[in-house]
This record gives C-alpha cells, structure tokens and sequence, in this order.
C-alpha cells in the first residue's frame, strides 16, 4: 500500500479522511505531515515519504525541526515547495508552545462586568441582552446575546437562557443589557425580569450573580445596588 497514491488507498486510510472521521490526534506524525505536502512521487505515496524523512530523524519531530532547507530537499521527493511547507509547520509547532495559553476573563465584579461588554453593546440604538455564563470562580465560559429590541428589548425567553446555561455546565449566571437612552435607571420591566431569571436560576441551582444594565460611559448593578 505503501507505493501506490493516497487516493487509491481505503478511505479508512486515507489522512484527510481520517482526520475528517477521527480527529486529528488519530494521525500519525507521518500522516499529517503528508496532509501538508500533499502528495508524494510516482514510487512513493506522501505518508510514506513522510515517514522514511521521519525515519532519518529518529522519528523526532524536534529532530526534523532542526533540519534546514538544504537539508530537506536531500530526501527524493523534496522540493523546495514540500521543504518550506514543512519547516512552516515546524515554526508553526515552536510558537505554538512559547504562547502563552489565552485564558477567559474573570468577570466576579461590575466593573469586571462592564469593561468586557461595554464595547459590544456601549453604541447600539436598540437594546440587547446578553447572558454571561460562567464557572464556579467566575470565569467566563461563553457569552451569548439572547434578545434583540428596539428601543425597549424584545422578551426574553427564559427557558432559553436555562437550556443555554445547563448546556454549558454554567454555574454563575450574569444578565446584561444596555439602555440606549443613557439612563442606566432600571424600568419595572427590568426588575420584573430580574425577577424572573432568578427564580430560574434558584430551581436549577445556578447562582445569579449580577444583572447589569449599561449605557456609553456608565452602568447600573442589582448586586452593588442590594436588589439580588
């Protein structure tokens, strides 16, 4: 199998397939180096090539980090094409690991609160609202724009921020919405529904953190006010 073209191969064998089927953790080092150089020589599939280059670094992928582009095209079936594709993705394999891993904001304040959403909704002319769902320590796991108005907000469907919620396994639960007059002064609506989500937020065990309504500049918080 190893002499004839990828695309004759079973599909169960073939990496793009496979990847497709599987997940890219199934794939050999062999197999995803040959997705990226794409094909191999009349003699050769790209796997194979793969793995005979692997094999002259001791199946190291550090090894054939440190290979040069002279040193590539050496391999029959090399050319400067396939030799900078694969140093490309060697690069890209060290920055991955110098990057420092991008983590999710800790939203356990109003002010936390505001910062992270002011930008989204500080100048929209209608109002929205967002529902902020977040771990036990308060850092964020998505946030989620759940209604849509005009110059008031369109309902908000309740059950639809539960199933949202209990979805992603949230635990702490924020409610945003902004007031494009600028007065963060809540209306009874606000407090109605206030109201409401914590109720739904007490039967399924999710804690109501804060209900934050924002405007350009300003907010107003239940939790800072006494009103959660």
């Amino acid at each position: 199998m190893q002499n004839l073209s990828i695309n004759h191969w079973a599909e169960a064998d073939r990496p793009r397939e496979k990847l497709e089927k599987l997940g890219a953790s199934a794939l050999s080092d062999a197999e995803l180096l040959a997705i990226l150089i794409g094909s191999g020589t009349p003699n050769e599939s790209a796997v194979g090539l793969m793995k005979r280059i692997l094999n002259g670094c001791n199946n190291n992928l550090n090894t054939l980090g440190k290979l040069s582009l002279s040193d590539l095209k050496q391999y029959k079936g090399i050319g400067p094409a396939k030799a900078i594709t694969i140093l490309a993705a060697c690069e890209l394999g060290k920055r991955r690991q110098r990057a420092a891993i991008e983590e999710s904001p800790i939203l356990n304040s109003s002010e936390g609160i505001y910062n992270y959403m002011r930008t989204t909704i500080q100048d929209l002319d209608v109002e929205e609202g967002w529902m902020l769902m977040l771990k036990q320590n308060f850092r964020l796991i998505e946030a989620k724009r759940i209604s849509v108005g005009g110059l008031t907000m369109a309902p908000v469907d309740i059950r639809l921020m539960m199933k949202e919620a209990l979805m992603k396994n949230t635990t702490v639960l924020v409610f945003c919405h902004n007031h494009p007059s600028g007065n963060t002064r809540p209306s009874r609506e606000d407090d109605s529904l206030t109201s409401r989500i914590q109720k739904a937020c007490n039967l399924l065990s999710i804690y109501l953190a804060d209900h934050v309504i924002l405007t350009d500049g300003a907010y107003f918080s239940y939790r800072d006010e006494g009103k959660l």
